[in-house]
């Protein structure tokens, strides 16, 4: 007998709440009270990055497309994104009239990077890796750089055998 009065007592307040809801839902869209203000989201741009080999042409899939967004000359982080068997990735996220730093690292490649000021709405980018060069050596006659330029060091002097050392 307790529990069929609990039981009554229990369906007579759920109905009770249930008819007071529309009255307590109509106060909380009252002009008076005002929330958070909304702020629409900045517009962005969809940048579409294509990863070739320079000596082919042909797509380099797994490469890393790193883009760091630039606050004046402050990295702001970044996004790593990977190449699909095409050589593209895409990102839709940074904010119109960013500045972004692209890097992009693949095996067997010289490392790429370069700023990108992101201006239109939609962008492609196509960027040619390069195998890695010859290693730099002193040792080794470079006809780039002329003898006695401003690129050469001047010869190092032997030293005088007439003066005693120090």
């Amino acid at each position: 007998m307790v529990r069929s009065t609990f039981f009554r007592l229990t369906v007579l307040m759920a109905g009770f709440g249930l008819a007071l809801s529309p009255l307590v839902a109509h106060g909380q869209s009252d002009s008076s009270h005002r929330g958070r203000k909304y702020k629409a989201p900045v517009p962005t741009a969809r940048i579409e990055v294509t990863i070739l080999k320079d000596v082919n042409g042909k797509p380099i899939e797994n490469a890393a497309v790193i883009f760091h967004p630039m606050q004046g000359e402050k990295d702001e982080g970044n996004m790593e994104l990977k190449t699909n068997e095409d050589g593209k990735t895409i990102i839709d996220v940074l904010p119109l009239g960013a500045t972004v730093r692209l890097q992009v690292i693949a095996k067997g490649f010289q490392t790429f990077g370069d700023d990108y000021k992101i201006e239109k709405g939609e962008m492609a980018i196509e960027i040619r890796m390069k195998r890695p060069g010859e290693q730099y050596s002193i040792y080794k006659k470079h006809p780039e750089v002329e003898e006695g330029g401003k690129d050469s060091a001047p010869p190092a002097k032997a030293p005088d055998s007439t003066t005693p050392p120090k």
